[in-house]
């Protein structure tokens, strides 16, 4: 294969943050061959009303036109079952974003996974209005004396948390976002494994462009490779890869590309965590299928399946232009800057990719 037509692609975990690094970053989005994302909402401070999350999409929409933006909530104490339903009436989110307190970039707002009981008159308004439940499936390492969760763990800890959730509210759709253990791919598979249908799916993952490549020995020492979840082994980075072609339907493109200063990413103690793929999100991804010889798996992962799970229509789509993927080498910046005082290190500089992106109107 040396052209692919992706169609309309979706990238459905992304951070476009504010102000000047959002002016930045979310032009970027188009760059990297995608057409429809998924907005974290964990702004300073965070996305929990209508009129905030207006706000924001029409400011990334001037910023980027040919783009389509989905908006979420801050699972947050701020919210209420009225306001879902609201928000829900106005179409103003297609979901909510849960972090636990402390776990990753401005997460100091979230809530506690051991006990969701009092969000669930939350969840029960997501149910009823056919909303997304996104998932930052970690425990924090704090607050529990011998609690024994580490970086390397807190993933693995946190699935039976996934499992009380999908059986207490079996109609909820919910994602778990940024998978990085075989653990969890086997959870997510093993709660589907009697899905007749993608329709029916409930519980779905999210896979990055930037764990489909590291392991634990890539980001320790190195800053740009170090995000939250961390990468973990080679087998669950073989797990991931085997998961992203497999073709199932509830594995799902989701970038969670996170940019930060430079001088955020080079420093010497309190790295921030996030990896920033946004401006080459697709070529990443296609190395990884390319490898595998299983380009023609690519399709499902970066468009069918998430705009299927999102239940975003063709329809709500019309005129959007398609991607098409090409064989076409090229080499990866060092950094992303509109001038000398914002600098964003990009993933795998200076390697050369093998595949890029052209943008084409629909037939």
């Amino acid at each position: 294969m040396n052209e692919i037509n992706l169609g309309v692609t979706c990238d459905m975990h992304v951070h476009l943050r504010d102000g000047e690094m959002c002016e930045l970053v979310t032009p970027s989005i188009r760059d990297g061959g995608v057409s429809v994302v998924y907005v974290m909402p964990n702004l300073q401070p965070p996305v929990t009303t209508v009129d905030r999350v207006v706000a924001y999409k029409k400011k990334l929409q001037e910023l980027a036109p040919e783009t389509t933006f989905l908006m979420s909530f801050y699972l947050c104490k701020d919210l209420s079952p009225e306001l879902i339903h609201q928000a829900a009436v106005q179409k103003a989110i297609q979901g909510v974003k849960c972090y636990p307190a402390g776990v990753t970039t401005n997460s100091a707002a979230g809530v506690d996974p051991n006990d969701f009981s009092e969000f669930y008159p939350i969840f029960k308004a997501m149910e009823e209005e056919n909303l997304v439940l996104n998932l930052h499936g970690e425990r924090p390492s704090v607050g529990e004396e011998g609690n024994d969760i580490h970086v390397m763990n807190a993933e693995e800890s946190f699935l039976p948390a996934l499992r009380k959730l999908h059986q207490d509210f079996p109609n909820l759709k919910i994602i778990l976002e940024h998978c990085t253990t075989e653990a969890a791919i086997n959870t997510v598979r093993d709660i589907n494994k009697d899905i007749k249908s993608p329709k029916d799916i409930r519980v779905a993952a999210t896979i990055t462009a930037h764990h489909l490549f590291l392991t634990i020995d890539d980001w320790a020492g190195n800053p740009i490779n170090f995000c939250k979840p961390v990468a973990k082994l080679p087998s669950d980075k073989r797990a991931l890869v085997a998961a992203a072609i497999s073709g199932e339907p509830y594995f799902i493109f989701g970038s969670d590309s996170a940019p930060h200063p430079k001088e955020s990413k080079a420093k010497h103690m309190g790295v921030c965590a996030g990896v920033f793929t946004q401006s080459l999100a697709i070529p990443y991804v296609a190395e990884v299928f390319d490898a595998q010889n299983a380009l023609d798996k690519l399709k499902g992962f970066v468009s069918d399946f998430g705009l299927s799970f999102y239940g975003v229509k063709r329809e709500d789509l019309k005129g959007q232009e398609e991607v098409i993927l090409y064989r076409k080498d090229q080499a990866v910046p060092d950094a992303l800057s509109n001038n000398e005082k914002l600098v964003v290190l990009l993933f795998k500089p200076c390697d050369k990719l093998k595949w890029s992106v052209k943008w084409s109107k629909p037939n």
